[in-house]
């Protein structure tokens, strides 16, 4: 893309990379992404707001080309993550006098990473202001969001708040602004889900500090810009609330048909209570929709057969998943069934430290499920029914 005018005077320079659908070797990008970099010319100074992924550098440089960019006073890092820092050597080397501004924690990252030498550097501290002459940078710690390093950078002369990763989006688009609000919705929510979403406490006390803060534009560094920025406040606000919704998630797999018919079972006794239920089948789900739904989920009911003696490796994986992401799930339970023996129940326990659940009592049965074990996954459903009623769900 080339350069585009957000403002007089501050221009989107970044890349859109439409074709890549992984993130990480992790993190599937059905949508593609961007990496946003922003430079803001000043009366006396000029700034770049983070850089892009190393593959992208070339459209970085060129679009500081198109603009004719002979002198960069400062680049901003608000984050040390390659996808923002990635052209880091290249921005420092074609413009010698420029100084690197971030966190301490970020320098040490970066020259850790890119080997960039100290007098490059020049640290920030929080609420700290730079003058570019007519327009004014100041820097606001936000960190684990979502590394310790984190900050974002305030324009207050046009109310604009560089944010970096937070409120990002993967999302490949030429539309600047988030127009397309559904569809912008779902993909932040997915980036809140699959990478801020551990952090979710950190994320509270970081929106409240920007509370104080008048802003109109909110400039991510993936994804479109939001011109109303209540759209996505709100939608965080709402992410990281301590409060889930009357809501189970259901990731399950089934080797035979067995703990497939019981997840059926289950899911509509569910649902005859009034619980929502959004069902996973692991051998073939979009993991990051399983990230998504896991944000508003208050019970996480995992069914598994037995291999061997444990859990099927994709439920593992998906407990693994859970634990990192540290959904605010407040009860978890296990169905599945088992031939001869095992412990998947209680390695599957151990797999999800990090979520500070009630386990209700599990339905494991032998072979195919009786008329015993229906019943009891009647009971599940009603006990789960009625600890979301208690919570005040909704």
């Amino acid at each position: 893309m080339i350069p585009r005018e957000l403002r007089p005077g501050i221009y989107s320079v970044g890349a859109i990379d439409w074709d890549r659908r992984l993130f990480d070797s992790l993190i599937p990008l059905p949508d593609g992404t961007s990496y946003n970099a922003y430079l803001i010319r000043g009366s006396q100074k000029t700034a770049l707001i983070d850089t892009v992924d190393p593959p992208m550098k070339d459209i970085l440089l060129d679009n500081l080309n198109d603009l004719a960019v002979n002198r960069i006073d400062y680049v901003i890092f608000n984050h040390a993550e390659p996808d923002h820092s990635g052209a880091i050597v290249q921005v420092l080397d074609r413009y010698p006098d420029a100084k690197a501004l971030c966190t301490a924690k970020c320098r040490t990252m970066l020259m850790d990473r890119f080997l960039i030498p100290e007098e490059r550097f020049k640290i920030v501290e929080d609420k700290e202001k730079v003058s570019l002459g007519d327009r004014t940078l100041e820097f606001i710690y936000t960190p684990w969001v979502h590394w310790p390093e984190t900050m974002c950078t305030y324009l207050p002369e046009d109310k604009m708040l560089f944010t970096c990763d937070f409120f990002g989006s993967h999302l490949a688009t030429t539309e600047m602004f988030a127009v397309d609000e559904g569809r912008v919705y779902e993909a932040a929510k997915r980036y809140y889900a699959e990478i801020m979403m551990p952090f979710r406490t950190n994320i509270q006390d970081n929106l409240k500090k920007l509370a104080d803060y008048k802003i109109d534009i909110i400039a991510p560094s993936h994804g479109p810009l939001y011109d109303r920025p209540e759209f996505i406040l709100n939608a965080y606000r709402k992410w990281v609330s301590d409060q889930p919704g009357n809501i189970v998630v259901l990731p399950y797999i089934s080797m035979h048909g067995i703990t497939r018919k019981m997840v059926n079972h289950l899911v509509s006794a569910l649902a005859e209570r009034r619980v929502t239920v959004q069902q996973f089948d692991l051998a073939a789900s979009d993991i990051g929709k399983l990230a998504m739904a896991l944000v508003d989920a208050a019970t996480i009911v995992i069914g598994t057969p037995t291999v061997i003696i444990g859990p099927h490796p994709n439920v593992a994986y998906a407990c693994i998943l859970a634990n990192a992401l540290r959904p605010k799930v407040k009860f978890a339970s296990i169905i599945g069934s088992y031939g001869w023996g095992g412990r998947a129940v209680e390695q599957i326990a151990a797999m999800i430290p990090n979520l500070k659940v009630e386990i209700i009592p599990p339905v494991y049965c032998k072979g195919y499920p009786k008329e015993a074990d229906f019943q009891a996954l009647n009971t599940l459903a009603d006990t789960i029914a009625k600890k979301h009623r208690e919570a005040g769900l909704k």
